[in-house]
């Protein structure tokens, strides 16, 4: 779990890879639940330390590299909008999300490795979690859940992500998200 989840978080993509594994332990071995939880949010907060430090070495050159396609640039655009919500929402939904650009974004762009960590390690708490308790409830089923609630999974990550965006325009506010305060956010 935590290998896996430090490939899918590094760029090496793993669609639903995580999330599939981490249910089936919840389903199978309902003692293991919370712990594989653990080990996929730690695998994950490792694999996007790998990813952001790689982007804060690199720099705006490996940026420019990375948003040079349509999609890329309009990541970039969101991220410089919006900040580290759209780490958080990709981190936080079950529904796979490009998360490569954002994180690259936040490297570049120097966000604090702190404030970048608290936002991966809230949303996937959550996420890997919340994936742990409804495995163990609804075993064999889980699947069949979610996708017949999808859209109030989407909800729940929606209002989650309002408030991060209020917690982060405050701290923003304060010139405590960026090391280079000269950079802004909005």
């Amino acid at each position: 779990m935590l290998l896996l989840a430090s490939l899918d978080s590094a760029g090496l993509p793993v669609v639903g890879g995580v999330d599939v594994l981490l249910v089936t332990i919840a389903v199978n071995q309902p003692q293991l639940a919370y712990f594989a939880a653990v080990c996929a949010t730690l695998g994950s907060l490792v694999g996007s330390s790998v990813l952001f430090g790689i982007a804060r070495k690199g720099g705006e050159v490996l940026l420019a590299r990375h948003i040079a396609s349509g999609t890329g640039a309009r990541l970039h655009s969101w991220f410089e909008r919006y900040g580290l919500v759209t780490v958080f929402i990709p981190a936080l939904s079950p529904i796979p999300m490009p998360m490569k650009i954002p994180v690259f974004c936040a490297g570049a762009l120097e966000v604090r490795w702190s404030i970048f960590l608290a936002v991966v390690a809230a949303a996937r708490v959550v996420r890997y979690f919340a994936l742990a308790y409804i495995g163990m409830q609804y075993g064999s089923l889980t699947f069949r859940f979610l996708r017949s609630h999808w859209m109030r999974v989407l909800a729940i990550a929606l209002a989650l992500a309002a408030v991060a965006v209020l917690l982060l325009r405050a701290a923003n506010r304060r010139g405590s998200i960026r090391e280079n305060p000269s950079v802004n956010f909005e």
